[in-house]
């Protein structure tokens, strides 16, 4: 058996792929969703018991606006993707791996906030969270590089430049994330919450790409 014939034996639809990941990321919403809890409280004390949980509404939001544009991305990303081989399994795998992981800063971070929103505690927990959204970052640029190495891999008509571009919007988003962490150790760990919530809002706006205007054909539209 040649090397090409070899090479193309060990590759496969995405369909199996798409419908796992969808799977994993459904889990990973559930779990953040898992965090959110009645407190426990005394008879009347019901309204300021939610009011103090309020860092769980924000860890919530902050992941719950990752999570869902990480499944938006990945969309677009499998709109373009024609086969897979092992190193894009790999990458999507290390992608959900990363994912699913969210659940525990996310607890974490809400749990130091409400002890003390400036203690040490938080910023630890901030630099974990920040950490952790870098590595899913990063695990992009590796599916990206994947698909670099193995231009064959995405449909013809698959622009040009998305590779690229999905590289820099990775790399920008493990930067983002890394300068958010230092600057909640460094300053203030709801500095670098508020970078959590308005990150995902960059991904979302560009989550079709850097390139102008939309280059989804109409009979993709609605896969």
């Amino acid at each position: 058996m040649s090397r090409t014939r070899r090479r193309g034996f060990s590759r496969s639809d995405t369909s199996r792929a798409e419908a796992f990941s969808d799977g994993v990321l459904a889990i990973a919403v559930t779990l953040l969703a898992l965090g959110l809890a009645d407190p426990p409280h005394r008879p009347g004390g019901l309204g300021h018991a939610l009011l103090a949980q309020w860092p769980s509404y924000l860890g919530y939001l902050a992941s719950f606006g990752y999570v869902s544009v990480i499944w938006l991305n990945h969309r677009q990303a499998f709109v373009r993707v024609r086969v897979m081989d092992r190193g894009l399994h790999a990458a999507n795998l290390l992608l959900l791996f990363t994912t699913v992981a969210l659940s525990f800063p996310t607890a974490v971070v809400a749990d130091a906030l409400r002890a003390d929103p400036a203690g040490s505690d938080a910023r630890v927990a901030v630099a974990l969270y920040a950490g952790l959204a870098a590595a899913m970052c990063l695990s992009w640029v590796a599916f990206y590089d994947q698909l670099a190495r193995r231009p064959e891999l995405l449909k013809p008509d698959a622009e040009p430049t998305y590779v690229r571009h999905g590289r820099l919007r990775s790399w920008a988003g493990a930067l983002a994330y890394g300068a958010a962490g230092l600057l909640g150790v460094l300053v203030a760990p709801l500095w670098a919450v508020a970078v959590f919530v308005a990150l995902p809002v960059f991904y979302f706006l560009t989550s079709e790409g850097l390139h102008e205007g939309p280059d989804i054909r109409p009979g993709e539209a609605t896969r």
